[in-house]
C-alpha cells in the first residue's frame, strides 16, 4: 500500500512527537520561526487573491478560494519541515500519552514553538509592511496593491477576528485545530508528496472557508491589520464598504454623500480605533484561540486517536485460586 493504515498513522505520530520533544532549543526555535513565516505566506496570498473575489463570484466561492490559497502555508510546513504549534498539539499529546515523551517535553515544546511561530509571523508582517506600505518620497504611506483594496481586506479580516467574543474565539479555535491536525494526520498517512499536498489541501480549505480560528494564522492576520490601520488612506478605502452601491457610485462621481452615509463611515473608523489594539488582540483573540487550538488538536485528535489505536489494554485480573472446602 502507498499509505499507512490508521493504527500505523498513530504510531508514526507518536514517533514524530518523540523526536519533536527532544529537539535542541536552537533547532526547535528556528524551525518554529520558519513555520510562522510559512503560515504567514499562505495568509498573505489568501488576502491578496481573495480581496475582491466575492464581488465577482459570490461569498461562498470567495471563501472557498480564500481557504484553497491559504493551504499553501501548511504544505510548506509539512513538506518543507517546520515546527508548527497547532500541529504539535497533536504530535506531543500522542507521544506523551504513549509514554514516548514526558509531559515536561510537551509543555516545553509548545511554549518554545508558540513563541517562535509568533516571531516568524511578525517578521513576515514587517517585511510585507516595508515592501507594500512603506513611506514614499512624498512622506505619505503607500496604500499597497490595487489602490488600497488589499490593505482594506487585511483590515476587514482583522476587524472580524477582533470583534469575536472570548467564547466564540475559543470554540472556533477548537474547530480549527481539529481540522488542521486531521490534515497533518492524513499527510502522515501518505508516502508521496502529491498525497501530502492533497491531505493538506482539503481540511485546511475547509477550516478557512468555514471561518474557524487558527492561532498562528492570526499572528499574521491581526498584526498586519493593526499596521494598515495606521494608514488613514487605507482606513478610508475600508470605510467605503459600509456604503450602499448607490452611495459608492455617488462618491466615485464626485458627489456629496448624505449625512447618514458620512456618519456610517465615521462610525466604522471609530470602531477600528477602538478594536485595533495589541491588548485586544492578545487578550480577546490570541489567548482564547490558542487554548481552543490545544483542545481541538490535543484532545479531539491526539487523545482520541491515541485511545483508539495505541492505548494498551489493562492486564486481566488473575483468576482466583481459592479451593472450596473438602476439594
Amino acid at each position: 500500500m502507498n499509505f499507512l493504515a490508521p493504527a500505523e498513522i498513530a504510531n508514526a505520530a507518536a514517533n514524530a512527537g518523540q523526536g519533536k520533544g527532544k529537539l535542541p532549543f536552537a533547532k526547535m526555535f528556528i524551525l518554529g520561526i520558519l513555520a510562522g513565516v510559512y503560515i504567514g505566506f499562505g495568509a498573505n496570498l489568501a488576502t491578496m487573491v481573495g480581496h475582491d473575489l466575492p464581488k465577482y463570484l459570490g461569498n461562498g466561492f470567495g471563501q472557498f478560494m480564500f481557504g484553497a490559497t491559504f493551504s499553501v502555508g501548511l504544505m510548506l510546513v509539512v513538506i518543507g519541515g517546520a515546527e508548527l504549534f497547532t500541529g504539535n498539539n497533536m504530535f506531543l499529546m500522542v507521544s506523551a500519552l504513549d509514554g514516548r515523551s514526558t509531559w515536561g517535553e510537551l509543555l516545553y515544546n509548545w511554549v518554545v514553538v508558540w513563541v517562535a511561530n509568533l516571531v516568524g509571523s511578525l517578521l513576515l508582517v514587517y517585511i510585507v509592511v516595508g515592501g507594500f506600505y512603506g513611506v514614499g518620497p512624498d512622506g505619505a504611506a503607500s496604500v499597497g496593491m490595487f489602490k488600497g483594496a488589499v490593505g482594506a481586506k487585511s483590515l476587514a479580516i482583522a476587524q472580524g477576528k477582533l470583534s469575536l467574543t472570548w467564547s466564540a474565539a475559543f470554540c472556533r479555535g477548537i474547530l480549527c485545530n481539529w481540522l488542521v491536525c486531521m490534515a497533518v494526520w492524513l499527510a502522515l498517512a501518505s508516502k508521496d508528496v502529491v498525497g501530502k499536498i492533497f491531505a493538506c489541501f482539503f481540511p485546511i480549505m475547509a477550516f478557512v472557508a468555514s471561518g474557524f480560528e487558527h492561532s498562528v494564522a492570526n499572528m499574521f492576520f491581526i498584526p498586519i491589520g493593526l499596521e494598515v490601520a495606521k494608514i488613514p488612506a487605507i482606513v478610508d478605502v475600508a470605510a467605503k464598504t459600509v456604503l450602499t452601491p448607490d452611495q459608492a457610485a455617488l462618491l466615485a462621481s464626485g458627489g456629496t454623500l448624505p449625512a447618514d452615509a458620512i456618519a456610517a463611515m465615521d462610525a466604522f473608523k471609530a470602531k477600528v480605533a477602538e478594536l485595533f489594539t495589541w491588548k485586544n488582540f492578545i487578550m480577546n483573540n490570541l489567548i482564547p484561540v490558542t487554548l481552543g487550538n490545544i483542545v481541538g488538536g490535543g484532545f479531539f485528535v491526539g487523545t482520541l486517536y491515541w485511545f483508539s489505536y495505541l492505548k494498551k489494554a489493562a492486564p486481566a485480573a488473575p483468576a482466583s485460586t481459592s479451593k472450596s472446602a473438602g476439594a
